[in-house]
């Protein structure tokens, strides 16, 4: 399979945190949703990634260039919206466009005014009187103008209503459907991501735990619910976490295909990516 993003052992120190030994590749045509805890590295990997911060690494490669000597000729094909617009909040999609035709060779005025009119984005009117929504929308009409390869988002979701996400949602999925093009996506409303993601990246205090496809993290674990002799009967490398409820214990596993060929009367569900990451970072504990 062909990466998009090639990462080796990638690390950046701070003062109090630090990214280490990251190792990831993200394959060509597909969505990777990138999820952890505040705080625990995922915009300082994005970052590190699109060359903002400086960081070490052993290769980073994108479209098969090497960052350090093709950063250039890599950016053109790439797309980056953030959590808020970075433009001149007195300006208008009109001057943007035509801004953003003298700075990227490959931009395509007609998509731009496609996208403006799908997203219902007036032309003349200044985007300081834009809601949130129309806002994101806006990046997204700009990122899909001048033919990006490779879309990053970095929290662009959060904030906004359910209605203007989902519609997002689908704006995401639609690019995709050209296996050309390739989306990393960082957020923390883990719903999205169980929406729209073949795999999913999780970091948890500045290391990758682990990237897996999506469908497979769906067989692999299971969510128990039980009393203490079942969990003391559980294999405990199979057990990712639980939590002490009053009367019970709810319990996320894995290995679930094997647990329920020893248990063939238990009754397991397959937990969201919100689950996976919370029992992930509580382990066992009484109450969260």
């Amino acid at each position: 399979m062909e990466n998009v993003i090639e990462i080796k052992n990638l690390n950046k120190k701070y003062e109090d945190f630090s990214l280490n030994g990251i190792t990831l590749d993200i394959p060509k045509g597909s969505i990777v949703g990138l999820i952890g805890e505040n705080g625990a590295g995922k915009s300082t990997l994005i970052s590190s990634i699109l060359g903002i911060i400086k960081s070490s690494y052993d290769d980073l490669k994108i479209f098969g260039l090497d960052f350090k000597t093709d950063e250039i000729n890599i950016k053109k094909d790439i797309a980056v919206i953030f959590d808020q617009t970075h433009y001149n909040e007195e300006f208008t999609p009109n001057f943007i466009g035509k801004i953003l035709s003298r700075v990227y060779s490959n931009w395509d005025q007609k998509t731009y005014l496609k996208y403006l009119t799908r997203f219902k984005l007036p032309m003349k009117k200044k985007i300081k009187k834009f809601s949130r929504g129309m806002k994101m929308k806006l990046e997204f009409a700009i990122a899909f103008s001048h033919n990006a390869k490779l879309l990053i988002l970095d929290e662009a979701t959060s904030g906004l209503d359910p209605i203007v996400r989902d519609e997002i949602l689908s704006i995401i999925r639609e690019y995709t459907e050209d296996e050309d093009h390739t989306v990393l996506m960082s957020s923390h409303i883990t719903s999205d991501l169980d929406k729209i993601s073949d795999y999913i990246a999780y970091i948890h205090e500045g290391k990758l735990l682990f990237m897996k496809p999506y469908d497979e993290l769906r067989e692999e674990y299971g969510i128990i619910h039980a009393g203490k002799e079942l969990l003391d009967s559980l294999n405990k490398d199979d057990i990712v976490g639980y939590v002490k409820e009053a009367y019970n214990y709810t319990i996320l596993v894995k290995n679930r295909s094997l647990i329920q060929s020893v248990f063939k009367d238990l009754e397991m569900t397959r937990p969201t990516v919100e689950e996976i990451m919370l029992f992930h970072v509580k382990g066992g504990c009484e109450r969260w």
